[in-house]
């Protein structure tokens, strides 16, 4: 990304200053404005600062522009400076010009703004450039005789009209010929390969006659009979006399032709491989996807590799996809696994919790803010489809989401583009929206909760994940691979499974799913004191069901109700968020939305387990 443009400016008003730069940025124009009302701050900005841009008021309480442009020119005269006024008349205005100003444009019509800049700054390119090339040209005499000799490059000077030929020293070295040997046509035939003799005689038949330009490679045969290639440029000029003459430059090719036909032959050679590389990476990577696509992903049930063969089809495309399924079944699992296949892998993929984040802030967290858009807004902040850009975004809880909110995403959906919060400035979304749900949504939609076409939005490919207890034969797999993974966790070793307590597993219906079971095994690997992994029977045994004070979903209750509603199931489960028995539980939310709103509404769940204990 280029620098921010320095611009200073010499504006009394800041108000106008903030317009001017809000102008530039919304024509895609980044810039850091300095502003300044008098002479002593204006000098001090040129002396200490590189400044691209010169944008000045004509009229100040102190200081005026006229002064404020003379003083530019004799400190930095390639600056572009331009009088941004409402009080420039037409012959302030041509003395302006006269002194060096780049251009005028009053604030009446700011539109002339943009276009005035980019003109300014596309000269100053321009000045820069030529400035520089000048001082090429000028160290490009000083050095060219080194430059001949270190670049084994001749010089020749040919007179067609009387067969004179000049030679440099280079040139004579080139051909091998003797300083005081006659230089003649014949002799550069005579030095020239046999097969390329007929090219050469042609091309001085061609350009003795219609004095052009020319660019010829050949090949010579030295005394040795080695063979040299060459290169052979030349120009017409006209003499002081009044005579056309070709002047130009020989120059030793050899040892570039040389290495072109090795490159040439190495790249064949690298072709080669490249092809037969290609075709073991398509076997080895065909064979890496089938074992490492779904490495997060444990079981071989059938109904489990039903929703993974779901998984394939769809993810190299770009369809939306609706993930459901209960609470804990690893719906996120599923959408990462999507991503990773998709073309898009190597792109963000961006995480949000619709329940997690307050209804007044979610249009805000998804689509971002201008800066004082609303009370808190302290500065822009990206929203989060502007972070997942060419990627993916996840929207777990999609069914919390709060009807204002629904509008805007189906904007999304329909339009692919959208508005940061304040702002009225067009976004396209070049995004891949994977969106998830632990609720009824064809029941939410009937209730009238749900936007009937953001669901037919969201449903283009929907993939179901079944429940845990309907994957029983997954269950083993699954045990095995927490343990293993919490037991290294916690330095433990376990060398076996209790049967009774893997049948215990096993039976249990699981309300909770994956995400229950994981939680369960890890609890059991911090209490186990021996190698053989058992589990507390009364972990499995405790039913509860919630009450109906908590069956409300949380889209429909402000912050401050669901703040009351999460502290009173925090306070009678005593500080416990998950688990059969935890508050999460008690009020119909997965444990980790419940983790997520008591950030966001920083409740202290650790303040429950101590009051209880008291």
């Amino acid at each position: 990304m280029p620098a921010p443009l320095q611009i200073l400016s010499l504006e009394d008003d800041p108000r106008d200053t903030e317009l001017i730069q809000e102008l530039l940025e919304a024509d895609g124009i980044v810039s850091e404005f300095t502003r300044v009302e008098t002479e002593a701050r204006f000098l001090e900005v040129l002396d200490r600062q590189n400044v691209d841009l010169i944008l000045a008021d004509y009229t100040l309480p102190s200081f005026d522009g006229l002064s404020a442009l003379n003083l530019a020119k004799g400190r930095c005269p390639d600056v572009p400076f331009i009088f941004v006024s409402g009080t420039l008349g037409e012959d302030i205005s041509i003395e302006a010009l006269k002194i060096g100003a780049t251009d005028y444009v009053l604030k009446t019509r700011l539109s002339r703004l943009v276009p005035s800049v980019h003109r300014a700054l596309r000269e100053a390119r321009e000045r820069i450039e030529l400035k520089r090339a000048q001082q090429a040209h000028q160290r490009s005499e000083a050095y060219l005789a080194a430059a001949q000799r270190l670049s084994r490059t001749g010089s020749f000077g040919w007179n067609p009209s009387n067969g004179q030929i000049y030679w440099s020293e280079e040139t004579f070295r080139i051909f091998e010929s003797e300083p005081s040997a006659e230089v003649t046509v014949g002799l550069i035939l005579q030095r020239t390969h046999p097969d390329d003799q007929t090219g050469v005689q042609q091309l001085l038949d061609r350009v003795s006659l219609d004095r052009k330009e020319f660019d010829y490679e050949h090949r010579l045969v030295m005394p040795d009979h080695s063979v040299k290639h060459v290169r052979v440029v030349g120009s017409p000029s006209q003499t002081e006399s009044g005579s056309f003459e070709f002047v130009g430059a020989v120059t030793d090719i050899t040892q570039q032709k040389l290495a072109q036909e090795k490159l040439q032959k190495a790249l064949q050679e690298i072709k080669q491989l490249k092809d037969q590389l290609y075709e073991e990476n398509v076997a080895l990577k065909e064979e890496i996807d089938k074992t490492s696509m779904f490495e997060e992903i444990v079981g071989e049930s059938p109904a489990l590799q039903t929703v993974l063969a779901r998984v394939a089809k769809v993810a190299p495309t770009d369809s939306t996809v609706l993930v459901t399924g209960e609470t804990g079944t690893g719906k996120e699992l599923i959408a990462r696994a999507i991503h990773k296949r998709s073309q898009c892998a190597m792109r963000p993929f961006v995480s949000v919790n619709c329940a997690a984040i307050p209804p007044s802030l979610i249009a805000s967290e998804l689509f971002g803010h201008e800066k004082g858009a609303f009370t808190g807004a302290m500065q822009r902040r990206l929203g989060r489809f502007e972070l997942a850009e060419g990627g993916t975004i996840f929207l777990d809880e999609i069914g919390e989401l709060p009807q204002e909110t629904q509008i805007s995403l189906l904007r999304v959906l329909q339009e692919r583009e959208f508005e940061r919060v304040g702002s009225a400035k067009t976004i396209r979304a070049n995004v891949r929206v994977i969106a998830a749900t632990n609720r009824d949504l064809q029941a939410s939609v009937d209730s009238g909760l749900f936007r009937r076409d953001l669901y037919y939005r969201l449903n283009v490919f929907p993939i179901e994940i079944p429940p845990l207890r309907e994957r029983t034969h997954d269950i083993p797999l699954l045990v095995q691979y927490f343990i293993n993974r919490y037991a290294m966790k916690a330095g433990k070793r376990i060398r076996g499974i209790d049967k009774p307590t893997l049948d215990s597993l096993k039976s249990y219906p699981w309300p909770g799913n994956i995400r229950e079971l994981q939680n369960v095994i890890e609890r059991s690997i911090i209490v186990c004191e021996t190698e053989i992994f058992t589990i507390d029977e009364s972990w499995l045994s405790r039913k509860y069901q919630p009450s109906e004070a908590f069956t409300s979903p949380f889209s429909q209750l402000t912050a401050s109700e669901e703040k009351k509603a999460i502290e009173a199931a925090l306070t009678d489960t005593r500080g416990r968020v998950s688990g059969p028995a935890g508050a999460a539980a008690r009020l119909g939310i997965p444990p980790s939305t419940l983790d997520s709103k008591i950030k966001a509404l920083r409740i202290n769940k650790h303040s429950f387990k101590a009051a209880s204990s008291t």
